[in-house]
């Protein structure tokens, strides 16, 4: 293993099986030790233990979270106080309470905190940055974000965590369009937000526990407009109340063109670049990680540590996104705009396609 960064992961669900894939062949970084709460789940030919255990083992140096994100904030302390980093699936914490007290934590130990989503750091969303910084569209003006779907149930075996504190549309799936738009136009300095409920209740529709009917805790409806501190405006729509639409993911609209981005829920996927002397082109790879996966992110905080940089998907990002979807709410609440209290600097970008 060398002088790999070694990790001990925590929650072995659905998500797992992603990084369980990718973390193999990221170089940096070496897979020592499992642990989950239900003693039926285990990692093939890795070392399983019991979420305490884990913390204080001598031979794990950051801890992986990939529990529900109702248990975030409570793994990322627990590692923390055992004086590991912390890399945790989205979002960072259920609230910025939550969220800062992972932060001032993690400051205090001396430790790193990272956070998904790693797709950003893929070369779909940094082909999409490099042609925007390069001025391909001129300045950007306005974006759009959609992500609408009809809901989780009708796939997931055990989708009521979707519809609790921390799930919704917005939870779940704002982080990867959030994460994606502060990278390309930078961080948002206020939002107005709506929001709705239409169904009270959803019914598992696969699996197992199929037509199982189950109580939604949250708005499954999100519709929001941001102010970039750039002064582009972004209107952004995540939906769990949707059975389909002809809707972009992300799309930036600049002074001299436009920009096609794709769904940043992917690594990859076609950018295209609108000019009126050329229409709609599709452009290559121009930066980010090839064949990236989910853990790549874990590599990028590894190769930080040795180099002494900044990792890109790091906890200052997942906090500033937690605070925007925070507030998103609490304007559809309130009915008033809100200030976005916190900041980030744009992560460094991801120069010239190479494998991951």
């Amino acid at each position: 293993m060398g002088d790999a960064l070694r990790i001990g992961l925590v929650g072995i669900g659905n998500i797992s099986r992603q990084y369980l894939d990718t973390l193999p062949r990221l170089p940096g970084v070496a897979l020592v030790a499992a642990a989950d709460l239900d003693p039926a789940r285990t990692v093939p030919d890795v070392r399983m233990l019991r979420p305490a255990e884990l913390y204080a083992a001598d031979d794990v140096d950051l801890v992986l979270n990939l529990t529900i994100p109702q248990a975030h904030a409570e793994v990322a302390l627990s590692a923390i106080a055992a004086g590991k980093h912390v890399y945790s699936e989205k979002p960072l914490a259920l609230s910025t309470v939550e969220g800062r007290a992972v932060l001032t934590a993690a400051a205090e130990a001396g430790v790193l905190v990272g956070c998904a989503p790693d797709t950003v750091l893929g070369t779909g969303t940094q082909t999409a940055r490099h042609w925007l910084d390069d001025g391909a569209i001129g300045t950007p003006v306005a974006a759009t974000a959609f992500m609408v779907t009809p809901g989780h149930e009708r796939w997931h075996p055990d989708p009521e965590f979707y519809y609790r504190p921390g799930g919704g549309p917005l939870f779940d799936m704002g982080p990867y369009y959030l994460s994606s738009l502060v990278t390309l136009l930078g961080p948002v300095r206020r939002v107005a937000g709506l929001a709705s409920t239409p169904r009270a209740a959803r019914v598992i529709e696969s699996g197992p526990r199929a037509g199982t009917e189950f109580p939604v805790d949250v708005r499954t409806h999100v519709a929001g407009v941001l102010a970039h501190e750039n002064g582009a405006v972004t209107t952004l729509m995540m939906s769990f109340d949707v059975w389909a639409a002809d809707l972009p993911r992300i799309e930036v609209y600049g002074t001299a063109g436009s920009l096609s981005v794709p769904d940043p829920n992917d690594f990859d996927g076609e950018v295209r670049v609108y000019r009126p002397e050329d229409g709609w082109t599709g452009v290559p790879p121009t930066a980010g990680h090839r064949n990236a996966g989910r853990g790549t992110g874990v590599a990028d905080l590894a190769a930080a540590l040795t180099t002494n940089t900044e990792h890109r998907a790091n906890g200052t990002l997942a906090y500033h996104v937690l605070d925007i979807m925070e507030s998103l709410l609490r304007a559809a609440e309130t009915g008033q705009t809100q200030d976005i209290e916190s900041t980030t600097p744009r992560p460094p970008p991801v120069p010239n396609p190479h494998d991951r």
